[in-house]
């Protein structure tokens, strides 16, 4: 018989275990339990090491904020859609840390918002905290199978917002792309995370080119703020300027 081993991550203990113990009864299911991002990241890490890899995580879409439950993100630059919840978050840097595991959401009430923003974080499957067991399992077993599950009634709104998404994100690539490669490096510099003094010592010129060419940016992308043009960049894709062990080639004089 082949096993499914599951790995429930939730901070409601109570619901955490019970659902663990139930999903258990199943001869053909292994589960185990995580209270909180971190503790499930290390729960996958330990699985590796000892060759017992987990099938799928059921996340809590209001999982609670925890610093460092998605530290490859930022490296990536494939961190969650903007405005997404910390079990969304998760979900994001399982897809990027363990990009064999299927997650599907447990959610207290169907969002169609929420649900587009688990899809594209990389989420197999929406499903009600309340929906019955066997409903669990068999979106367990599906997505196993590579298929998506949504419920029916949440269909409609998930498409509209995935359309509306692929629209802003089709607008922000546009943008982008007006950007000359000295504008775009200073972006990727901002997705990253860098401030002005840092950009300037990063890429060879002056504090005062560099508030130029952040002011040109954020002109050109049609946006008032440093925040604002980086959600916008991450919408369109742009990674972030790596900060560690790479080499800068040197662009000329300092202005």
């Amino acid at each position: 018989m082949v096993r499914i081993r599951v790995l429930v991550v939730d901070d409601h203990r109570i619901f955490a275990e019970s659902l663990a113990a139930a999903l258990a009864a199943e001869p053909d299911v292994d589960v185990s339990a995580a209270g909180s991002g971190p503790a499930a990241l290390r729960c996958l890490e330990r699985a590796v090491a000892e060759g017992r890899r987990f099938d799928v995580l059921l996340v809590d879409a209001d999982l609670a904020a925890v610093a460092g439950a998605v530290p490859a993100q930022r490296e990536s630059g494939s961190g969650p859609p903007p405005g997404a919840a910390d079990g969304i978050a998760l979900v994001a840097g399982v897809r990027v840390t363990h990009p064999g595991v299927r997650t599907v959401v447990l959610a207290e009430r169907d969002e169609p918002r929420r649900a587009a923003l688990a899809l594209q974080a990389g989420a197999s499957g929406w499903v009600a905290k309340d929906c019955s067991l066997s409903r669990l399992l068999a979106v367990i077993r599906g997505v196993l199978r590579e298929e998506t599950h949504l419920p029916p009634a949440l269909l409609t709104g998930v498409l509209r917002e995935l359309t509306a998404a692929r629209k802003h994100r089709t607008d922000s690539e546009r943008l982008v792309e007006s950007l000359t490669p000295r504008e775009h490096e200073v972006l990727r510099c901002m997705v990253a995370g860098l401030g002005r003094k840092d950009v300037a010592a990063r890429l060879f010129l002056s504090p005062h080119t560099v508030r130029t060419h952040m002011q040109n940016v954020l002109g050109k992308l049609g946006v008032h703020s440093t925040l604002a043009a980086v959600a916008l960049a991450r919408r369109a894709g742009v990674r972030p300027a790596e900060l560690a062990g790479d080499v800068v080639e040197r662009s000329g004089q300092l202005a």
